[in-house]
């Protein structure tokens, strides 16, 4: 038996025993809602005419999660950095689309998220769950813009707390011991350069001699260099306005430059058309670019020749930024040389290093004021 309200919609009970409700759309249509009791249907019909009313129902043409997605990376490919896409792209494919991607957009609900969320568990580091659920979230978000959902279901999963990863650093005497091994392999500027200044292997990978004042001695970082699988090598600049700096270099370092540039200009004129002339400072065989790819395969296998651990490439600038604050070096300046946003940043990070250098302070307070 049906009840109708002014306008408010309608419930009916169907042979199948389950409750139908429906609302008139602004365009004479219907949407229809269903549920095992006449509450569990009055209440979604409720929830339809209060977003009716905030013009907020969503009555588009429905999607499956996978469509939307790929959409959706169109966007991100457009307006947003390389390694932005790159990043979203591998999360989007490898993990939301296999899960999520059969599920109509629309019906994709937070029970939904979290039980897949849940069977990652024990499979991922928490720090890829959150990822995970970063990315799905700003890709809802999206949608929600778009009107294609009244909300951003993501919002309401939890997710697992993320450590942060410190990363294995080489103490003094390892580094020291990379550039020996570094130097006999003629890779010793590209690797004196990570020690000592902390440059990211694509700002190493977009460095072009222009970059370079011999002079002053001062390097700019002006780029970074990223593959992106069906694109190719893509340039972009610094992510934010800290991250075009000026980095003064050592006289260890300029020398170094030096000889990898005479030794550059001899691979130049032995190659003579064959060379790709993009003023690059690491470079390939032939002048192309030297990607951030193969100078990641460079540092494993001089570190395997030096017997020392395995580390990442980012942890040699980690162990840069450690030895200068472990050296005094003001916390200003060494956010400065790795092109952090803020100061605070950079405190977060390197937040188990300040405590020592807190212990220095209070020494020489006791060396001046002490009784």
């Amino acid at each position: 038996m049906a009840r109708r309200g002014h306008g408010e919609g309608s419930i009916t009970k169907r042979k199948d025993g389950r409750y139908q409700a429906s609302i008139t759309l602004e365009d004479k249509k219907r949407k229809f809602f269903y549920g095992k009791t006449r509450k569990e249907v009055q209440d979604k019909l409720n929830q339809a005419l209060y977003e009716k009313k905030k013009g907020a129902l969503v009555t588009g043409p429905q999607e499956t999660v996978k469509s939307y997605l790929e959409r959706w990376l169109e966007q991100v490919v457009r307006l947003k950095r390389a390694n932005t896409y790159r990043g979203r792209r591998s999360i989007v494919r490898r993990h939301l689309i296999p899960a999520l991607g059969h599920i109509k957009l629309q019906k994709l609900t937070a029970e939904h998220i979290q039980a897949f969320l849940a069977q990652k568990q024990g499979q991922l580091k928490p720090s890829v769950i959150v990822l995970i659920r970063s990315v799905l979230s700003s890709a809802l978000e999206n949608a929600v813009k778009w009107e294609l959902v009244t909300r951003n279901v993501a919002r309401l999963v939890e997710v697992p707390k993320a450590e942060r990863y410190e990363g294995q650093i080489l103490t003094v005497e390892q580094a020291q011991k990379l550039l020996e091994v570094a130097r006999a392999a003629h890779q010793e500027a590209l690797l004196l350069l990570a020690v000592t200044t902390g440059i990211r292997e694509g700002e190493l990978a977009a460095l072009r001699w222009t970059d370079l004042d011999w002079e002053k001695g001062v390097l700019q970082i002006r780029r970074n260099l990223t593959w992106v699988s069906g694109m190719g090598y893509v340039e972009n600049e610094p992510k934010s306005k800290a991250g075009r700096r000026k980095i003064v270099l050592s006289n260890a370092a300029l020398e170094a430059l030096k000889e990898h540039r005479a030794r550059q200009e001899e691979a130049r004129v032995k190659m003579g058309d064959r060379w790709q002339g993009r003023g690059l400072v690491f470079c390939g065989l032939h002048g192309g670019y030297f990607s951030p790819n193969r100078i990641w395969r460079l540092l494993k296998k001089l570190l395997r020749q030096a017997g020392l651990p395995d580390v990442r490439f980012h942890d040699l600038r980690h162990g840069a930024a450690t030895v200068l604050i472990a050296a005094g070096v003001d916390l200003k300046v060494v956010s400065e040389l790795l092109g952090h946003s803020s100061v605070a940043i950079t405190a977060d990070i390197y937040a188990h290093v300040l405590p020592e250098q807190q212990q220095v302070v209070v020494k020489k307070m006791d060396d001046l004021y002490g009784r």
